[in-house]
């Protein structure tokens, strides 16, 4: 599983999804949680704690957000050397499966169906973990 001081980066458009996942990350023991209310900002943050040597390493993102989507963001992150094997999960309603099959095929690492569960996100969390670490 990821470690407790991994740098994590929330983006979504409402606040109350942001402290409703933020507090599921808090209640696994993490520490380090940052915030974003949506793609471009969360593009600045992450340039910002890239040049403060505090990297993001996992990004959980909603799609559905004004200024820059997730999927927008998302494709933004891969551009970039430096971001292209960020662990990205992307959060988005029932309704939307031809958009999960779109974020899988651009390079999400996972994604989840809302409403957010706690035991759901960890499991997840644990799968994007496992993809990275137990490569053979």
């Amino acid at each position: 599983m990821f470690p407790n001081e991994t740098q994590i980066l929330i983006v979504d458009d409402m606040s109350a999804m942001r402290m409703r996942v933020s507090n599921q990350l808090k209640a696994m023991g993490f520490v380090n949680i940052e915030q974003a209310e949506n793609g471009q900002e969360a593009f600045d943050k992450i340039e910002k704690m890239q040049t403060e040597n505090k990297p993001v390493q996992l990004i959980i993102s909603d799609w559905n957000m004004p200024i820059m989507s997730g999927l927008d963001f998302l494709l933004k992150v891969r551009a970039f050397e430096t971001y292209a094997k960020l662990s990205f999960v992307m959060v988005t309603a029932e309704g939307e499966k031809p958009q999960v099959i779109k974020a899988l095929k651009s390079g999400v690492s996972d994604y989840l169906i809302k409403p957010v569960d706690k035991e759901l996100l960890q499991q997840k969390l644990l799968g994007v973990w496992n993809k990275i670490n137990l490569k053979t």
